[in-house]
Formats: C-alpha cells, sequence, structure tokens
C-alpha cells in the first residue's frame, strides 16, 4: 500500500480512521472513481458528531453509503468524504411494531431483520442495493413499495456536529425526491411497522430477490435503475423502444437483461458511464419526447461539457 493510501489516524480523541486519496472506485457499485482527498470512517455515531465539530467550517462534505446510487467522476472528490457502510450500524427493536436503524445499515438487513421479528411493510427494502441513510435521501423503492410510508421519525446532523430529532412533516416527500432542512443528513430513523404473527415476510423476500436476480443483472457492476420512471410510463420501456439496449460507450453497456441498467463490463471509466448516460437521455428525448430524470447522483471534478450535475 502506497503512503497515500495509509491509514491516518485523528488524535486520540477521536476513534474512527481517516484516509487520503482514498480511490473511490472501491466504495462505489459501479467500480469506478477518482480518489476523494479525504475518506472518513467512523467509529459509530458518537465518534461522526466530534469529527464534524472539528473540520473547518467551509470543508466541503459528502457522505457516502454503499455507493450503489453514485457515480464519481474520474477526477474524484475534493473534500471530505464520510462513509457509513458499517460503521453506523446500530439496528435494534424499540418495541413490538417499531425498530431504529442508523443509516449505515444495508436496506436488506433492514427488510431481514423485521421478516424475523413479523413486521410487515419492509420486505420492498431486500430490492434495494444500498444503506438506509441513502433510501431515507432518495425515498427510495423496490417493488412497489417506498421507504418514508414507514418513517416515524429521522435523526439528522449538520456540519457542526449537531443531532435533530424530526418528524415527516419536517419534509416534502415525493417520487425518489426528498426535500428537507438544508445542510442536515440524514443519521438514524425509527420506523413504525405493522405487527403480523402470521406474516409472511420471509417467502416474500424471497421471492422478491428471485425476481430481481431475474429481471437485473445483479452479477455485474451496476448503480441499479439509473433513470426515474416518468409518470405512467417506464424508463426500461422507453430505452428499450429507442433501441439502446446493448449499446457500449468504451467499457458501459446498455444491459441486454434490462434496460433501465447500464453496466461496467470490466474496463469502463466514470467518463464512459456519464457519456453512456447523456447519449441515452438525449436519445429517448430526441425519439420519444419523454425527459428521463437520473436517480443516479453524479458527482466529482472536472466534469464534461453537458454534465449533468
Amino acid at each position: 500500500m502506497s503512503a497515500a493510501r495509509e491509514a491516518i489516524r485523528q488524535p486520540s480523541a477521536l476513534r474512527g480512521e481517516l484516509r487520503l486519496h482514498e480511490p473511490m472506485a472501491e466504495h462505489t457499485s459501479w467500480r469506478v472513481g477518482g480518489p476523494a482527498e479525504r475518506f472518513y470512517l467512523p467509529a459509530d455515531l458518537d465518534d461522526l458528531v466530534m469529527f464534524l465539530g472539528q473540520l473547518p467550517p467551509d470543508e466541503p462534505l459528502f457522505w457516502v453509503g454503499l455507493g450503489s446510487n453514485l457515480l464519481v467522476r474520474d477526477g474524484g472528490i475534493r473534500g471530505t468524504v464520510i462513509c457509513t457502510r458499517n460503521r453506523l450500524k446500530n439496528l435494534r427493536a424499540l418495541a413490538e411494531d417499531r425498530i431504529y436503524v442508523e443509516a449505515g445499515v444495508p436496506c436488506g438487513h433492514v427488510a431481514k431483520f423485521c421478516a424475523e421479528r413479523q413486521l410487515d411493510g419492509a420486505e420492498f427494502l431486500a430490492g434495494i442495493p444500498g444503506t438506509l441513510g441513502g433510501a431515507l435521501a432518495m425515498n427510495a423503492g423496490a417493488f412497489g413499495g417506498e421507504t418514508w410510508p414507514w418513517v416515524e421519525r429521522v435523526v439528522t446532523l449538520d456540519r457542526h456536529g449537531t443531532l435533530r430529532r424530526r418528524t415527516p412533516t419536517d419534509y416534502t416527500v415525493g417520487y425518489r425526491s426528498v426535500r428537507g432542512p438544508a445542510g442536515e443528513w440524514f443519521v438514524a430513523a425509527e420506523l413504525k411497522l405493522v405487527r403480523n404473527e402470521d406474516s409472511a415476510g420471509r417467502d416474500k423476500i424471497k421471492a422478491l430477490l428471485a425476481r430481481r436476480n431475474e429481471t437485473q443483472p445483479t452479477n455485474l457492476p451496476s448503480c441499479g435503475s439509473v433513470f426515474r420512471n416518468p409518470e405512467g410510463d417506464f424508463a426500461a420501456r422507453l430505452i428499450e423502444a429507442v433501441g439502446l439496449k446493448g449499446f457500449r460507450i468504451g467499457g458501459a453497456c446498455v444491459s441486454e437483461k434490462h434496460a433501465n441498467f447500464i453496466i461496467n463490463t470490466g474496463a469502463a471509466t466514470a467518463a464512459d458511464i456519464e457519456a453512456l448516460v447523456l447519449h441515452v437521455r438525449d436519445t429517448v428525448r430526441q425519439q420519444q419526447g419523454r425527459e428521463l430524470i437520473p436517480e443516479v447522483k453524479i458527482v466529482g471534478v472536472a466534469p464534461a461539457s453537458g454534465a449533468i450535475e
């Protein structure tokens, strides 16, 4: 490991791990992306609060969970990336029908936890390849279910290290969209499910995962669905209708199995993937007259002309 990749320990008061010039390709499901200037792995929520309290007020911050809905450009990310994956991992029952989940817990783990406790409602989370923090930030959904109908309250953290408890009334929630107080990030949530002693949650999860494996290229690097479904239609149908299944730019390819997936065939760059996202969007607009809005978040330095912001 090079000196630039070596973990650098913070002063003794902090228990997390700071890395310099950390390749983001190792932290995104597309397996591409340039380095983050600084990359912090908090020990837990208390450690993260302390870390943020010590940062300069103008330090750029970016949060990453599983990196499954993220494209980091080849120039990387300036500032500090905070990675919650397997760090903010507290998951526990609060009552018969309520659970507490921190932002770094994978959605699939939440689905399984609920099913084991005969709590209905969270099965759809098994189909979301991200963490709960990401699901909260975008009202993630799968197989007809969405995240926010089950949220009773959330815990947020601002850049100064201040924790707040908020309720859904503090947010405007829509399809793959959540708007709320600026400068705060989700670090935990309390979910209220439906207690059902006759629950078939485990069977539902197995069926959903089998369906996902049959219809999606789950064995190849991707970000999941690239575009939101436009009202009254499906992004995959529109992309297939313009003949883009299998279309490639460099190492990036529109999946033959599911047209709303772009896969890394093994040698793609972030620039390849972004160019293909733009090409798909523009082709559907020109030939179908429909505007596809990306679900994936595209970040990083040195954006090319016409890049999505």
